[in-house]
This record gives structure tokens, sequence and C-alpha cells, in this order.
């Protein structure tokens, strides 16, 4: 019997088994309806629990009492509906909040996918365009095909061997920040 712990693997065999039937859905979906099965909204909460699970617990502090928690880049972006449009309708993330310190201000969001935060920001300061994130992950081919079945218009990014003994799919947004999906080919690789 399985738990939602095994959620990656109910999410393979409810695309598999669709694909038999020629019904084709990305993997993200398959994961956001195996979680709505176990009465959670989406991926990103049932990824939580994963985790909080599997002992996700942040790392020690070292013996100075220094612990740092996570990082997350900031994005300078420019336009709020071609940054939702990319975001969240392209690259499958989720808003997660949104913060203006009054009507007509500039906002300030957090999206997420897959354990992946990222803040953006209409902030003049905040961060510098042309920005590159490096994100390690796996199930880089799904998520490769998953974009480029969505044929977005303005986007369709390759699948590369990288010199790093891993692949990458590097995309653009529309503000000229690059997000690097890398996934190493070992599956016992300790960077992802």
């Amino acid at each position: 019997m399985r738990s939602f712990t095994d959620a990656k693997a109910m999410a393979r065999s409810l695309r598999s088994a669709l694909g038999d039937k020629k019904l084709e859905l990305s993997h993200g979906e398959c994961l956001d309806i195996v979680a709505r099965q176990f009465g959670l909204d989406n991926w990103n909460v049932l990824a939580a629990k994963i985790d909080a699970a599997d002992g996700g617990k942040p790392a020690e502090a070292t013996s100075d009492g220094i612990r740092l928690i996570e990082a997350i880049p900031i994005l300078r972006i420019f336009d709020v509906a071609k940054a939702k449009e990319f975001y969240v309708d392209f690259l499958g993330f989720t808003i997660d909040w949104e913060h203006r310190f009054g009507d007509n201000f500039p906002l300030y969001a957090q999206v997420s996918r897959a354990g992946l935060k990222l803040h953006l920001s209409e902030h003049h300061g905040d961060a510098i365009p042309g920005s590159t994130v490096f994100v390690w992950m796996r199930g880089i081919a799904e998520y490769h095909r998953e974009l480029t079945a969505k044929n977005y218009r303005y986007y369709r990014p390759g699948l590369e061997d990288a010199p790093w003994d891993a692949r990458v799919m590097e995309v653009g947004d529309p503000f000229g920040n690059k997000l690097r999906f890398s996934e190493p080919n070992k599956a016992d690789d300790p960077r992802a």
C-alpha cells in the first residue's frame, strides 16, 4: 500500500497509465492530481508534507550558533502580467503570496514549484535584470517535455549535456533573467 511519501512514483504511474490511453498530462499536472487525492490543494503543499515526514529539518547550527536556512533568489520584473504568463502559465509555478505597500505600488511576490522558491520584484534596487539562478533538480527530461508541449510562443528551451556531468535546460524570462535547471547524470550524485 502506498502512502503520500510515494507521491512521485504515483504521479509517474498515473502519467504512464494515462499515456497508454492517449491522454497526455505533464508530470506536474499528475503531481497536483496525486496531491488532491490526499486532500491537499497542490503539489507544493504535499512536497512540504513529504519533506517534513522525511525529517526535512533545517541544518544544525555551527559551533558559533550560525545556521543558514535557505536562499531565495530575488528576480527583477517590469510587468506583472508578463511575469505571471512566464512563471505561472509557462513554468508551472504557483503564486504563494503578493505584497504591495499600497495602491499603485510595485509588486513583490513569491512563486514556488516542487520546493524551489523565487521572489519576483518590481522594486527598483531589489535585483539587477540579467541575473542567472542555477537550480539542481531531478526530472529534467519530464520538465523539458512539459515546457515544450506548451508551445509557449516566446521560448522553446533546449535540453543539453553539460560539461559538469549533467543535463541542463536554460530558460530566459521576459526581463533578461535566466533560470538554469540542471540534473546530474548519475542517480546517486549528491548534488541533486
